[in-house]
């Protein structure tokens, strides 16, 4: 049976080839620490939970869902946005329910960009802006990301003939894989040129409720003008541990919360109404102190990593916000090297950095999505098999 050519031009979706290697090295009786995989192990919050106990025992929960979101959950979204960020959204036109913020991303990009047009992404960066640009035939146009510009791309950089067929510019910030943060002088250059030359700015933000040290990140809509030219995708997964909820908006720009929302109308039914019910309780409840908690695990889990790599001869900047540690790979290996020596010696499993674009080769990253002891055995275990093997 022959596939269609396109998929020819989309590699292996990266955390699925992370769980073919898990389940063959279980397999084979060996016990494997993931430190790849950015799937927060802690329980959902727990008013969502609650929320959804009571949900679905509502018949009318069990029908079709609202195409573009219930207004209750746009609506939650829009009251939350002006209670975090003091940005005003109207909640029928600036607000769009999402089944996660992936295929939200995938089909804004679709519903934008076609061939001729140039897709603005980050590398390193998340892989599905890269598929999806793919696919939908446009061409990417790698902004790198390096530690000497503090993982943030160079936008003035960007020749005026790309810009003239720029249709989106991707930011995810805070960053995953670096880690890194984005200044609100930052934002307001990302917004002021793609104001200047009419390109849809995109910004991921995944992380947003994810900081340490008192970092508290900001959304790109606080900065003037941002409307006029940008959408947000605010996602439960990762600050409410909703990862297998599917649960998201896009926010911002009413004209391309419009066309996201057209396409997805003629692709899905919108997401399971009860689940929206259980994130509007989750939004409602003044979730700070569950976010407080939620940081100083995992702020906990960064300094243990950043002592232990430290103390193996790894230098890494401890980072503001997320739950990733982004590092150069040791003995001079390339990333996949670096992959495949920690998995054979050690039993433990990195994300090589080769996967998330040019850029990321010779890096690796390691999730803190993982019970606090284990993350010490995975280091530990890394600890042990660098003292194996002399430096080149």
């Amino acid at each position: 049976m022959q596939w269609a050519s396109r998929m020819e031009k989309i590699p292996p979706y990266l955390f699925l080839e992370l769980d073919n290697i898990i389940a063959q090295e279980r397999a084979q009786g060996r016990d494997i620490i993931s430190l790849g995989i950015g799937d927060p192990d802690r329980p959902t919050i727990p008013v969502a939970v609650e929320a959804l106990k009571h949900a679905v025992d509502n018949p009318a929960t069990h029908r079709y869902p609202n195409y573009l979101g219930s207004l209750e959950f746009r609506q939650a979204v829009a009251n939350w946005y002006e209670r975090r960020f003091h940005v005003s959204l109207d909640p029928i036109h600036e607000v769009v329910g999402l089944i996660g913020s992936k295929e939200g991303i995938a089909h804004l990009i679709w519903a934008m960009a076609e061939p001729g047009d140039i897709v603005l992404l980050p590398d390193p960066a998340y892989p599905v802006y890269y598929t999806q640009t793919i696919l939908a035939g446009a061409e990417p146009y790698a902004m790198p990301l390096t530690a000497e510009h503090g993982f943030l791309p160079d936008l003035r950089a960007i020749p005026d003939a790309v810009w003239a067929r720029a249709k989106m510019l991707w930011l995810n910030y805070p960053n995953n894989p670096t880690g890194a943060v984005a200044s609100r002088e930052f934002y307001q250059e990302a917004v002021d040129l793609c104001g200047q030359h009419d390109v849809l700015l995109c910004s991921d933000g995944a992380y947003l409720e994810m900081g340490f040290d008192g970092y508290l990140a900001p959304s790109v809509l606080e900065i003037p003008g941002a409307k006029e030219t940008a959408i947000e995708f605010y996602s439960l997964s990762k600050p409410f541990n909703m990862t297998g909820w599917r649960i998201a908006a896009a926010v911002g720009n009413a004209s391309a919360v419009q066309a996201l929302g057209t396409l997805k109308s003629n692709l899905d039914s919108g997401p399971f109404t009860a689940v929206q019910d259980a994130a509007v309780a989750a939004l409602q409840s003044g979730p700070a102190p569950f976010f407080t908690a939620m940081n100083a695990l995992y702020q906990e889990r960064r300094n243990i990593a950043v002592r232990a790599l430290t103390s193996m001869g790894i230098p890494l900047q401890a980072p503001e916000a997320t739950f990733y540690l982004w590092f150069q790979a040791p003995f001079g290996m390339t990333s996949a090297e670096a992959t495949t020596y920690f998995i054979r010696e050690a039993g433990v499993l990195l994300t090589p950095g080769e996967a998330y674009g040019t850029h990321g080769q010779g890096w690796m990253r390691i999730s803190l999505t993982i019970d606090t002891a284990r993350l010490q055995e995975g280091l530990e275990r890394m600890a042990a098999a660098i003292q194996k093997r002399p430096p080149v």
